[in-house]
């Protein structure tokens, strides 16, 4: 774990690029069964109009055009020269294998694009579509992004998820069975949970033998029902040092294998209600590696054996 207290991302990418290689968020025009009425309309109660997460893509542009506006700007912030295409707005597994398999190629097309990541619900995966995902794991450097949240149900329902805590478990078993790299997000923090609910979540995926993780907090977005539970005063939020300390009591719990592709949740500026201190993300990452410090902790620190 190279100068890091825990399993960094960008390390993995390193070793099987030999450089650094950068995501570019695209947007291909999905939806979601938790909005078009399949299983709910509106959405999970933090999830804001654009997508959770979804700021500062060019939705007007191509796949390709997205892509190749991406490039510029990480070439010139950045200086980089190898990208993976992060489909990542709504459920993006959410049309047939057919339609997917044309916007994923065009993605491919695009020179200097040197995998793919695809984000979506585990109840967005069927047969036919792991099928279509396994052919990307053949071809190209490929994730599998999971946004299972959490594991309890009863969270699961309040947030209005629309799926429960078995699809999740479901989900992950059937994509590593077939050998795909799974990412799941997990938020930390949800009405509801305490400290003993989250890091329970770390076990779990242990033992589910996820490859990836990415920690989120919850984050109250303008125009969602959490911003009217959060101005009714129904909803705490962690403070950054009740955040920081879980982040490292998550990480100590979980196997070091499992790449971290995030320790923390991007709100943007524009839309966020709360917390304001997330917006400062690398003041809290500092933060994550000096607790880490103090503790002289690792990423699987705590895991019994």
């Amino acid at each position: 774990m190279t100068g890091k207290r825990y399993n960094p991302f960008s390390e993995e990418l390193k070793r099987v690029f030999g450089c650094r290689v950068h995501r570019i968020s695209v947007d291909a025009g999905f939806t979601c069964p938790n909005r078009d009425g399949t299983v709910g309309s509106g959405g999970c109660i933090y999830c804001g109009g654009d997508g959770s997460g979804s700021f500062g893509i060019a939705r007007d542009l191509s796949i390709t055009g997205q892509l190749e506006d991406g490039k510029e700007v990480m070439a010139r912030k950045y200086k980089a020269a190898r990208f993976m295409a992060y489909f990542q707005p709504y459920s993006n597994t959410y049309a047939t294998a057919e339609a997917l398999r044309t916007l994923y190629d065009e993605a491919l097309t695009v020179p200097d694009v040197v995998g793919l990541i695809v984000g979506t619900r585990p109840d967005c995966l069927p047969a036919d579509v792991l099928d279509l995902l396994v052919g990307y794991h053949r071809r190209t450097y490929f994730w599998l992004e999971l946004g299972i949240q959490t594991f309890h149900d009863r969270t699961l329902s309040l947030i209005r998820r629309g799926h429960d805590a078995a699809a999740s478990i479901t989900a992950i078993q059937s994509a590593r069975s077939l050998g795909l790299r799974v990412c799941t997000h997990v938020i930390l923090g949800l009405p509801g949970e305490n400290r003993d609910d989250m890091l329970s979540t770390a076990g779990l995926l242990n033992d589910l033998g996820v490859n990836g993780v990415k920690l989120h907090l919850c984050h109250v977005m303008a125009g969602t029902e959490l911003a009217n539970l959060y101005e009714r005063g129904e909803v705490r939020l962690l403070d950054q040092d009740e955040y920081v300390e879980l982040v490292c009591d998550f990480l100590e719990r979980l196997d070091p294998s499992i790449c971290i592709h995030r320790l923390t949740g991007d709100g943007g500026r524009d839309h966020l209600v709360a917390p304001q201190w997330s917006t400062a993300k690398f003041e809290v990452l500092n933060a994550i590696d000096r607790e880490m410090e103090r503790r002289d902790s690792m990423q699987g620190k705590r895991i019994e054996s």
